[in-house]
């Protein structure tokens, strides 16, 4: 009895242990042709829009829209788990994305390469305790952390799928 007591309770241990763990970002080099998420539609990358042609479609539908494809390089990645990057477009705009239902994350190879990504979009604002917990996730230094003191509107992309181009 006493030796299934003490396989039982190593079992917890180990089981409490495993998932206590920080997991990071998955592993990998974000090749071209790579996809994260569902699979990003063939063409998608022609019918990608501007960043500055969104949010004027955005302003225009005064709503989200969905299944809108955006192509742009990426400049930051979530060191913690690869659940969030910031892509910069040809126009030099920049916006923040998500993954759906948090359901995928990307490797941190994924930045400096050029993707095209499918999702919803909305404009959104974003509170100040939100936008220091992004920056802390990016490791930015204490003073720009400490700089946030105002709520942001921006646009919010909530990727479906991620294709890495070139």
């Amino acid at each position: 009895m006493k030796f299934k007591t003490i396989i039982f309770a190593a079992a917890i241990s180990a089981s409490s242990l495993a998932f206590a763990q920080e997991v990071g970002p998955p592993a990998g080099n974000a090749l071209v042709g790579d996809t994260y998420g569902a699979s990003v539609a063939s063409g998608a990358e022609s019918k990608a829009v501007t960043v500055d042609q969104l949010g004027k479609q955005l302003k225009k539908e005064n709503k989200k829209l969905e299944n809108v494809a955006i192509k742009g390089k990426v400049t930051d990645v979530c060191d913690k788990k690869g659940c969030w990057l910031t892509i910069q477009t040809e126009d030099n705009s920049k916006f923040f994305v998500k993954m759906k239902d948090y359901a995928f994350f990307v490797p941190t190879a994924l930045k400096g390469k050029n993707v095209v990504l499918e999702g919803n979009a909305e404009r959104k604002v974003t509170s100040v305790n939100e936008q220091k917990h992004y920056a802390e996730d990016a490791k930015k230094p204490q003073s720009e952390i400490d700089a946030i003191t105002q709520p942001k509107e921006e646009i919010r992309f909530v990727a479906n799928g991620i294709k890495v181009v070139n």
